[in-house]
């Protein structure tokens, strides 16, 4: 005898229980996705730093534990839920970014832009000078280019630890005026040190600095240690090299008119610097502007290297500036001696 078949409204509703179950699953993990994110922000940003803002997440997050437990139905559970997400949310979205903070010294000044015709002139352009024994010279100067001197542009990727983070430094070459490079890094307070998952948040302003290529280049190759930098020419001709150098320009202003927080995924050194460009030139989003140790890979891609010719493997390797870099530490002629060997096409 055949067994008889279940109702359909029954084998409906036995198909129906692993997608419930699987939504309940998925909603569970987000909701511990935005407590988490949450609390983070009340541990980075909160009023009180260090083990002050421990105490008030913790206390967050027992206020939360008892608001929904007590809640008898599940409609008020979730009202609980959102009700303490927004407590601690609301105040975070009214901090707002600012110039006057005690600044640790390389982030002191801000710097400043200005153009009257062919002159591009640079205020609180830093040129901090490196002894070998750390010592540090602080030299805050203003300087003058000329746009008909840009002869192109060339990438310093500087790594201290994993191969998929690295910093990029865009140096412009004005030929006898010399290098002037750009950095965007995150804006530190004395004694404040850099966290990835603090970069999540507004624990850091944004910065724009402008400098000496021999300042930038010096302190991670010469005096940070364990840290490398890799060079690298670009294909930019003048007029695009002039389009990417306004570009900083006059992001130098922005942030002098209106402060930004940098974002470890949304504004960070190399997302900042994409988000600049003008929308009509943009490409399509790429992992690599994120994962911005592999930025090298994405210019040789596009073919955005100057040495198109030449394996990447050849580029990196010849581009490595460490040793170069020491040997040229105090020599006048220290951009010209780094780039020796490095290939052009």
């Amino acid at each position: 005898m055949e067994a008889s078949s279940p109702p359909a409204g029954d084998r409906t509703g036995s198909l129906n229980r692993p997608a419930r179950a699987c939504g309940r699953g998925i909603l569970r993990f987000l909701c511990l996705l935005a407590t988490l994110w949450t609390f983070g922000a009340i541990y980075f940003d909160g009023p009180f730093p260090g083990t002050g803002n421990l105490v008030l997440g913790l206390l967050w997050l027992l206020l939360g534990i008892v608001l929904i437990f007590r809640s008898k139905t599940s409609s008020r559970r979730w009202l609980a839920f959102a009700g303490i997400l927004a407590l601690a949310i609301i105040p975070w979205l009214f901090k707002q970014p600012s110039q006057e903070r005690d600044w640790a010294p390389e982030y002191a000044r801000s710097a400043g832009a200005s153009v009257e015709g062919d002159a591009v002139t640079f205020t609180n352009f830093r040129n901090f000078d490196y002894a070998m024994d750390g010592t540090v010279t602080e030299r805050w100067e203003t300087r003058t280019v000329h746009l008909s001197k840009l002869q192109g542009v060339d990438m310093v990727l500087n790594y201290w630890g994993s191969p998929w983070i690295a910093h990029p430094i865009f140096s412009f070459d004005f030929g006898d005026e010399g290098y002037i490079s750009f950095s965007i890094e995150t804006r530190r307070e004395k004694g404040e040190v850099y966290t990835t998952l603090g970069g999540l948040y507004k624990l850091y302003e944004l910065t724009y600095l402008v400098g000496d290529e021999r300042d930038f280049v010096r302190v991670r190759t010469n005096i940070r240690k364990d840290e490398d930098a890799y060079l690298y020419r670009l294909a930019l001709g003048p007029q695009k090299a002039r389009e990417r150098f306004m570009e900083y320009v006059d992001q130098i202003r922005a942030v002098n008119e209106r402060p930004r927080f940098y974002n470890a995924v949304t504004a960070n050194c190399t997302t900042a610097l994409s988000s600049q460009i003008a929308k009509a030139d943009r490409g399509l989003p790429d992992w690599r502007l994120l994962l911005n140790g592999k930025l090298d890979e994405l210019l040789y891609e596009k073919s955005l290297l100057a040495a198109k010719s030449t394996p990447l493997a050849v580029l990196k390797e010849k581009g490595h500036i460490n040793d170069r870099a020491l040997q040229a530490h105090d020599d006048p002629d220290f951009s010209r001696k780094i780039r020796s060997n490095i290939p052009t096409r």
